[in-house]
């Protein structure tokens, strides 16, 4: 059992609003267990954290996300901000090393994390860091990222998450045969057909293009005393995010760790994503305590 308290940190630019989950008694030597996402918030480890009663689990909302209401007057989402944000959360904890998961967009800002405050991570696992510069087709990826975000523009959140998922579930390379398919109807993916006239979606607008543009600094995070585990969804197999995260332990002289399920393997149903997240939990808890 645990007990979990929410909090805020005001540092410059935006009001951080974290939740705390503790276990009732102590037990073991165990690290504070960071989760992280982007541009998912708190509330998408619902379901994982309370697998890990027997240490503390910070989750977060980034900053412009969720709870966390910024007022630097921007709107982009960048791993060198939030890497920044992460370490001054790691200080109000009462400092580093803390272990972090880190799902998506969060790796890659826990990988910048890493490089640019290595003694704040004992152990990362980065689930599928969507990080087009180490693909071998990381030109047609950007033009693929292109695609989803002029459906977008052009149509409203409905056809740009359509053409989102066409492209998150494309198998291997984009070749001219990906950019040869018919536009997808968002009703096949029981999305709305109509406009709400939004242009602002983090995740489908160009706001947080500087998490897929990032180029990870592989001297800077082999010297760190991080362990760095790049993880990968048995289930992902050949789509672009399992793509990434291959190419990325590639990068790190590493081979990626297979975990249940698939990019939201530990969601337990929450966004209408169902993973395992009891399987998932368990394999977190398997490569954690190898450390």
């Amino acid at each position: 059992m645990t007990t979990m308290e929410t909090h805020t940190l005001a540092v410059p630019g935006v009001d951080l609003v974290y939740d705390v989950r503790r276990p009732l008694s102590a037990s073991g030597d165990h690290r504070t267990l960071l989760m992280i996402g982007q541009p998912m918030t708190a509330e998408g480890f619902n379901a994982l954290a309370p697998h890990f009663t027997d240490r503390t689990v910070v989750t977060y909302d980034p900053r412009g996300l969720g709870r966390s209401v910024r007022s630097d007057g921007r709107s982009d989402h960048t791993p060198q901000q939030q890497a920044a944000d992460l370490h001054l959360l790691i200080e109000a904890l009462g400092g580093g090393p803390v272990d972090v998961f880190a799902s998506s967009g969060g790796a890659v800002t826990a990988l910048e994390l890493v490089a640019a405050h290595p003694g704040d991570v004992g152990t990362l696992v980065a689930h599928e860091p969507p990080i087009n510069a180490v693909l071998p087709d990381a030109a047609a990826a950007e033009r693929a990222r292109a695609t989803f975000h002029e459906a977008y523009q052009a149509k409203g959140m409905g056809a740009g998450m359509a053409a989102f998922i066409a492209m998150t579930s494309w198998q291997g390379e984009f070749t001219d045969a990906y950019f040869a398919q018919p536009t997808p109807d968002p009703a096949a993916f029981g999305l709305p057909t109509e406009d709400d006239g939004s242009r602002d979606d983090p995740l489908l607008s160009k706001n947080s293009w500087a998490v897929t543009d990032y180029r990870p600094d592989a001297a800077a995070l082999t010297a760190a005393p991080t362990r760095i585990v790049i993880a990968v969804g048995e289930e992902s197999a050949g789509t672009y995010t399992a793509r990434t995260a291959v190419a990325t332990a590639a990068l790190l002289g590493q081979e990626a760790a297979v975990f249940p399920s698939h990019h939201g393997g530990f969601l337990g149903g929450e966004f209408g994503y169902a993973g395992k997240p009891a399987e998932f939990a368990a394999r977190l808890r398997e490569v954690l305590d190898a450390d």
